[in-house]
């Protein structure tokens, strides 16, 4: 597994349609949520706001987004087109990102870190 500094040299690792696809996300998410920082974390481009906030990835057939376990429980009905596990959601590379579902899962979780109070 790569070792990735920056968002930017995560995201210049993929093929040039997975670029643009998680380039596109990247701006979705800074727009949502314009206060929350981004760094690497667990080898993949993470927004973090009062703690870690939601993480993507790239693969070769599918985006990856990481709201973690709770957001994808009581999304459940919403996801259920889409492939999950535990704390994850696989969207199909080759079809357009559900960004109205993706700033729900998104505001859901701004709310409940929010709710966890102030982290250094």
């Amino acid at each position: 597994m790569e070792k990735y500094t920056t968002v930017d040299e995560y995201i210049s690792s993929f093929p040039e349609e997975t670029q643009k696809i998680l380039q596109q996300l990247r701006e979705d998410l800074q727009q949502m949520v314009p206060e929350a920082k981004q760094k690497i974390g667990y080898g993949i481009p993470t927004f973090t706001l009062n703690g870690n906030l939601i993480h993507f990835a790239g693969y070769k057939s599918h985006i990856g987004l990481y709201p973690g376990s709770k957001a994808i429980e009581v999304f459940a009905d919403q996801l259920k087109g889409y492939h999950t596990s535990k704390g994850t959601v696989q969207f199909p590379i080759d079809k357009p990102l559900p960004m109205d579902l993706i700033k729900e899962l998104v505001d859901f979780c701004v709310v409940e870190n929010l709710a966890k109070g102030k982290k250094n």
